[in-house]
C-alpha cells in the first residue's frame, strides 16, 4: 500500500507522513525529493510551479508509486497533490489511499511563519490554497489535533496497526 499524505504547504505532511512510517514501520518518502532543482529555486523565490513545471515531477512520482505497488512494499509519501488531475496522476489502481491534512488558511500560515530554513514559505501559499481543488474520496483529516494524535486518528480510521517488536 502507498498512502499519500496531501495538502497545502504548512499542513503537515511531512510531519505526519513520517511520524505515520515510523509508527506502521514503512518507508517514507517526501515529494520535494522529486523536484528538479529549478522547480525548488522556483519555490524560494516565491515563484508558483506552473502545470508544466509540474508534470516531470508527477510522472517520476508517478513511476516510483508504481514500482513500489509492483515490488508490494508499503510506503507513506508526502506529496502536495493540490489538483484532481495532479492525483489522477500519481494514482496507479487501489494500493493507493490519499489522506488530506485539512487546515484553514490562517492557522497554515501562523505554522509557516515559524517554520525556518525550508524552501517553501508563506509567499507561495495563497497560490497553493487557489490551486487546492479539495479531494471528495481521500481520508480528510483536521490538522488541529497533535501530530501524534492526528497518526492515531489515520490509522484507526485506514484500519492499520502501528509495528510492534514482534514484527
Amino acid at each position: 500500500m502507498v498512502i499519500v499524505v496531501m495538502g497545502v504547504t504548512g499542513s503537515g505532511k511531512t510531519t505526519i507522513g513520517s511520524l505515520l512510517g515510523a509508527r506502521l514501520g514503512w518507508h517514507f518518502a517526501d515529494a520535494d525529493e522529486f523536484h528538479s532543482a529549478a522547480n525548488k529555486e522556483k519555490m524560494h523565490k516565491g515563484i508558483p510551479l506552473s502545470d508544466a513545471d509540474r508534470l516531470p515531477w508527477l510522472a517520476a512520482m508517478h513511476d516510483q508509486i508504481a514500482k513500489w505497488v509492483a515490488l508490494k512494499q508499503n510506503v507513506v509519501l508526502a506529496c502536495s497533490a493540490l489538483k484532481q488531475s495532479y492525483r489522477q496522476l500519481l494514482w496507479t489502481g487501489p494500493e493507493v489511499q490519499f489522506v488530506y491534512l485539512k487546515g484553514s488558511y490562517e492557522l497554515i500560515a501562523e505554522r509557516l511563519r515559524a517554520r525556518q530554513g525550508h524552501f517553501a514559505d508563506e509567499h507561495i501559499l495563497a497560490g497553493q490554497f487557489a490551486d487546492l481543488e479539495e479531494p471528495s474520496y481521500a481520508l480528510t483529516v483536521d490538522i488541529g489535533a497533535s501530530p501524534e494524535e492526528i497518526v492515531d486518528e489515520i490509522c484507526r480510521r485506514l484500519g492499520l496497526q502501528h509495528k510492534t517488536n514482534d514484527a
